[in-house]
């Protein structure tokens, strides 16, 4: 099969997917929800659209094409009261949150659709343990080579939105540990991680055309890579986001990263070179495991400092693309995040340490991603 042609896109417009939890209204466990939702949700006029994932207790929603921080909170909003006025007819319950806690992988149920049976039958039970939950979010670039060179850009700033977005501290039952386990059940599956060091789209070509020789990939899909080109779209991929606990935070970590690409699009700050990923691993584990307290090895300089030090200095720099975005409410929201309230892994674990019950949990992530009082 051959590589897309890469569509025409308005550069720095952003689309946004979020997959959701479903879960029931007595003990709070994931339930097999998406087909009733789903039915409900037809002839629901939205910005975007709802679909089904992977198993029957996810369920994913998304934007249209928005040019800023605004405009993806009003469609966010839009859509997830629309999904929360269908769960509370059908007593169910939609949370954020990068893994389930308690969940069992085993008893989960994988969505009647061709591409999920034929994952299924790839993958064996990693498909099953997939049940995860992330944000995505697209930029629109100008053409295939600006979107490779912002592709690798951004990979600088991957352990940053990993340790703001991480969400996922308990799998099974357990405290893992990690503030985002969810990406260790992504980096499980072949040809994740990250993508290749090429810088034109004539270069990438010819990357793909040998990866489909081999048998190994039919498709873009095909790549689980943490940023993605999506050429019919016109757009580059963002997705090593835990979904956070509320459609305000989704939306202002799309608005970062549509002011970074704004930043590394027009200043430059920082050459491109193969180079910048030799700690790219080691910065990654470092961003999961320990959240923004975690250590980050500057590509460049080879300086040591925590990621919480230096996403400091990454919004001062960002603060006049912030302005000119309209993103300045974003950006204060992840400042408090960055200097005083922590990420969703923090108040999780703070949840969990006062109510000593998982379940406490996702019914107090229900109620914050529906927006109510918790």
């Amino acid at each position: 099969m051959s590589l897309e042609t890469f569509a025409t896109s308005r550069a720095l417009t952003m689309g946004v997917e979020l997959e959701l939890q479903i879960v029931n209204r007595h003990d709070y466990d994931l339930t097999p929800g998406s087909r009733d939702l789903l039915r409900l949700m037809e002839g629901v006029k939205l910005p975007g659209g709802v679909t089904p994932e992977i198993t029957d207790s996810m369920i994913e929603l998304c934007t249209g094409v928005c040019e800023t921080h605004g405009q993806v909170l009003e469609q966010l909003s839009q859509t997830r009261n629309a999904l929360v006025r269908c769960a509370d007819r059908l007593n169910l319950g939609l949370s954020g949150g990068g893994t389930h806690p308690y969940q069992k992988w085993s008893r989960q149920r994988i969505f009647d659709k061709p591409r999920f049976q034929e994952l299924s039958s790839l993958y064996g039970y990693l498909s099953k343990q997939f049940t995860v939950f992330g944000q995505h979010v697209h930029i629109g670039c100008a053409g295939p080579d600006q979107a490779l060179r912002l592709l690798h850009g951004l990979s600088r700033f991957i352990p940053h939105l990993i340790a703001l977005s991480a969400s996922s501290p308990y799998v099974q039952g357990a405290d893992t540990g990690f503030h985002s386990a969810r990406l260790n059940s992504v980096f499980a599956f072949p040809l994740s991680g990250r993508a290749p060091f090429v810088l034109s789209w004539d270069e990438f070509r010819v990357f793909f055309d040998k990866m489909t020789r081999t048998g190994v990939v039919k498709s873009m899909k095909d790549f689980y890579w943490d940023i993605r080109p999506k050429p019919e779209y016109g757009t580059i991929e963002v997705r090593v986001l835990d979904t956070p606990l509320t459609i305000e935070k989704a939306a202002a970590l799309a608005a970062l990263i549509q002011c970074l690409a704004r930043w590394l699009t027009q200043d430059q700050p920082f050459a491109l070179h193969e180079d910048d990923y030799l700690p790219y691993t080691f910065n990654r584990f470092q961003a999961c495991r320990f959240g923004l307290d975690g250590s980050f090895v500057d590509p460049k300089t080879g300086e040591h400092r925590s990621l919480r030090e230096d996403l400091v200095l990454t919004l001062q720099a960002l603060e006049p693309h912030a302005a000119a975005l309209g993103a300045e409410g974003a950006l204060k929201l992840v400042r408090d995040e960055v200097r005083w309230q922590g990420n969703d892994a923090t108040w999780a674990r703070g949840v969990v340490d006062s109510e000593q019950l998982l379940a406490e949990l996702v019914r107090q992530s229900c109620e914050r991603w529906a927006g109510r009082p918790v």
